[in-house]
């Protein structure tokens, strides 16, 4: 029978804070279960195991991320979002690093819900490099390289991988700088 007052939105929420603090690696059903007060076994009346708790920080972690980057994009175009857009991503990425570092994972087969938080994160994107007119298979080569070069600098910065003395913050409005400029050199020609 589940604890009373405990349910599959507190587990999932705990999940979220050990993640964030000790990343994914330390979200166990041992853990969370002892942050909670409850034995390990009884978190199986609220989640099926460790993938679904992994499942639940993805879900979170891609709807604020959606949400944070529309917020973003509001109101801008072309280059002015891709830099909101970028700053907000490495912004979310600090905040909530374990979140963020489930947002990668990819859904299961079938996981519809899953598929449609991650397409929320994309979908984002693909608007932004549509102001360029850059579109069909072209956009989505676009996506996935503003996709990649945010992911991996979000990524090697968390791991402490820029240690000469630079400021990354410089490197990062480069890295975003050299985005948009790539992006206006594959935009169609006017016709």
């Amino acid at each position: 029978m589940p604890r009373q007052g405990l349910d599959t939105g507190q587990v999932v929420e705990e999940a979220v804070r050990v993640a964030d603090a000790d990343g994914l690696e330390a979200v166990t059903l041992a853990r969370v279960s002892a942050t909670l007060g409850v034995r390990a076994p009884s978190l199986y009346n609220h989640v099926a195991g460790r993938e679904a708790l992994l499942r639940g920080i993805a879900l979170r972690g891609l709807r604020e991320l959606g949400d944070v980057l529309r917020r973003a994009a509001v109101g801008r175009a072309r280059e002015d979002a891709l830099v909101a857009v970028a700053h907000a991503y490495r912004a979310y990425a600090h905040e909530h690093p374990g979140c963020f570092a489930a947002t990668v994972a990819p859904p299961a087969a079938g996981d519809v819900e899953h598929e449609q938080a991650a397409a929320e994160v994309v979908g984002v994107l693909a608007a932004i490099v549509g102001g360029w007119g850059i579109d069909d298979e072209d956009a989505v080569h676009a996506v996935r390289t503003v996709r990649s070069a945010l992911y991996g600098f979000v990524a090697i910065e968390a791991a402490g991988g820029f240690g000469l003395p630079v400021d990354c913050d410089a490197s990062f409005s480069r890295l975003v700088r050299t985005l948009a400029a790539g992006l206006e050199a594959a935009a169609p020609a006017p016709a």
